[in-house]
């Protein structure tokens, strides 16, 4: 079915075979999602602790500061876990905080970590940009993140993975290898434009801190049971290649009791004799390669 908003226009669309699996021949994958994000000056997050948003024109300091946890502590927590349990996440990181915060970017990165673009900041959202602003702005994210990290990123993901219709374009002329603005699929497929193409790497939100944890109230050992069933489910009802990305915020997750249950999920993939761990970038090198082979 084609649409008249249509993000991959103009594109032809090349899905992961039939017979397709992870590396290893796993037919399962679980990719670690970290979210490290921030605001423009005078803005914030528009879901915080509070039920009772305030009103119009008010500066919401409660939001302020619960989102500064993020930065102030919960992505430290987050990097001695993964550093503990010894496996790699891929990390959506706001320019903002690579322009701030280089030497945190540098050490997400050192350690084996995948740092994917996630725009200036979380209020900079390519739908609201015209051409030019966002190209602007997907110049200024990558430059953020490179100079902090040592090297181009390679992923983009937009604030709501909410692009515009022209954001897969301008990321492959900026020289990005896949982005995640999409939910239209399973697995990652690859879309070209005349002799270049892009991977579109599909979010979800079955195991997502925000609408599960943080925006409905549950308690976090919540995401674990989510993992669980997501477990069972792949293993009794699907027969193809699953793909499960367990998805955090430092701001939200960062916290003792959100990373209790996270690490608890952690172990339970390791010790899955049929997942196979990685980075959403090895896994679009693992695509790429199988697509090539056919």
């Amino acid at each position: 079915m084609e649409h008249s908003l249509d993000i991959h226009a103009g594109g032809t669309e090349t899905a992961a075979p039939a017979d397709f699996r992870w590396p290893g021949g796993k037919r399962i994958a679980v990719f670690l999602r970290v979210s490290f994000e921030w605001w423009s000056d005078g803005k914030w997050p528009g879901i915080g602790p509070m039920g009772n948003p305030l009103r119009q024109g008010f500066p919401d300091l409660n939001a302020m500061s619960w989102a500064e946890y993020g930065h102030r502590r919960g992505i430290f927590r987050i990097l001695d876990v993964l550093e503990r349990q010894q496996v790699r996440a891929t990390f959506n990181v706001s320019g903002i905080l690579a322009e701030h915060y280089p030497q945190v970017i540098r050490r997400i990165a050192d350690a084996g970590h995948e740092v994917v673009s996630h725009s200036y900041t979380m209020d900079v959202i390519p739908v609201y940009l015209d051409e030019q602003e966002e190209r602007a702005n997907i110049v200024r994210t990558t430059d953020l993140i490179a100079q902090a990290t040592g090297r181009r990123p390679r992923g983009w993901i937009s604030p709501r993975s909410t692009p515009s219709v022209r954001t897969p374009r301008l990321l492959l002329e900026a020289g990005y290898d896949w982005h995640g603005d999409t939910l239209n699929d399973d697995l990652p497929y690859v879309v070209r434009y005349g002799d270049r193409s892009i991977v579109a790497f599909p979010n979800n939100t079955e195991v997502n801190d925000l609408p599960h944890y943080m925006r409905y109230g549950n308690s976090p050992r919540e995401m674990l049971t989510l993992f669980e069933d997501w477990l069972e489910s792949a293993r009794e009802f699907e027969t193809g290649a699953v793909r499960i990305d367990p998805a955090i915020h430092a701001h939200v997750s960062g916290r003792p009791l959100a990373m209790a249950a996270y690490e608890r999920i952690i172990r339970l993939a390791k010790a899955a004799p049929d997942v196979w761990m990685g980075t959403r970038a090895e896994g679009v090198d693992h695509l790429r390669s199988v697509l090539a082979q056919a």
